[in-house]
């Protein structure tokens, strides 16, 4: 059983870009398509899909993004805030990753948005991850 399934949807997509594989899939949540509809609006991830099995079961399928030489193009995928120790940031404190080259996935009371997105709307939330 696993008591963190962001970590998961991290490791899954972590363990197959650095394996050269076209697509992941991994068991479906709302939390984890918000997560992944951003890292496609940020160029990291080529698409996604959802699918339903004959039993009920919705999947999650990520189809991953790589650059001509054929490198992923998510260098480093890393949970920030887990189940054992929350991290919280008000939108001042919010920290920029890469000098703003990389991209921060904060969960927030207007959704799950990037760190431009959060700063834009004035809100802070729960840091999920870092991305670049």
């Amino acid at each position: 059983m696993n008591n963190d399934p962001i970590a998961d949807l991290l490791t899954r997509i972590r363990n197959a870009s650095q394996a050269g594989l076209p697509s992941v899939e991994m068991p479906y949540s709302r939390l984890k398509e918000d997560i992944v509809r951003l890292l496609q609006q940020e160029g990291y991830v080529r698409s996604y899909e959802t699918r339903e099995d004959d039993k009920g079961r919705k999947t999650l399928r990520v189809n991953l993004k790589y650059d001509k030489e054929g490198y992923p193009l998510i260098r480093k995928i890393q949970r920030v805030s887990r189940p054992g120790l929350r991290r919280y940031a008000k939108v001042d404190n919010l920290p920029r990753v890469l000098s703003g080259a990389g991209t921060l996935i904060v969960s927030t009371s207007q959704g799950v948005m990037t760190d431009r997105d959060a700063r834009h709307a004035n809100v802070g939330g729960e840091i999920l991850c870092t991305v670049y």
